[in-house]
């Protein structure tokens, strides 16, 4: 399997494991000094912190997918372009477009910069309640 192949598969698995549920599946794709920058705010979130969000996110959005995925690789990492939707509780269907660039050290995700449009933040946020 070539270096892109393995990169290609290591990103379909983070977000299969995010659509899953499958928080230590996420787990296992990222190093352990990962660093997740957001355009929308500009901060650096740690690995922990990211694991927290996402499990906070998985208990209150059901049926999630990564629809519309589009994967390029390149030399040391991956740009994702996907429609992230799902159900609240109470029903509503949620979406939500982004684009996450993950570079890798050791086989592993060691950096995800996340870029999404604002309005569409502030959108799914009021939607579901709480951070995305």
């Amino acid at each position: 399997m070539s270096e892109y192949d393995k990169t290609r598969a290591l990103a379909a698995r983070l977000f299969d494991a995010i659509e899953r549920g499958d928080v230590d599946g996420v787990a296992d794709c990222y190093a352990p000094d990962l660093v997740v920058w957001h355009n929308f705010d500009n901060l650096d979130q740690s690995r922990e912190d990211n694991l927290k969000t996402l499990a906070g996110m998985i208990e209150r959005i059901s049926e999630r997918r990564y629809e519309q995925r589009r994967v390029d690789v390149f030399d040391g990492g991956f740009v994702q372009q996907h429609v992230l939707t799902g159900r609240r509780k109470d029903g509503v269907y949620v979406s939500m477009p982004g684009v996450l660039v993950g570079t890798l050290k050791d086989g592993k995700i060691s950096r995800l910069n996340e870029y999404l449009d604002s309005a569409h933040v502030a959108a799914f946020r009021a939607q579901v309640g709480s951070p995305a």
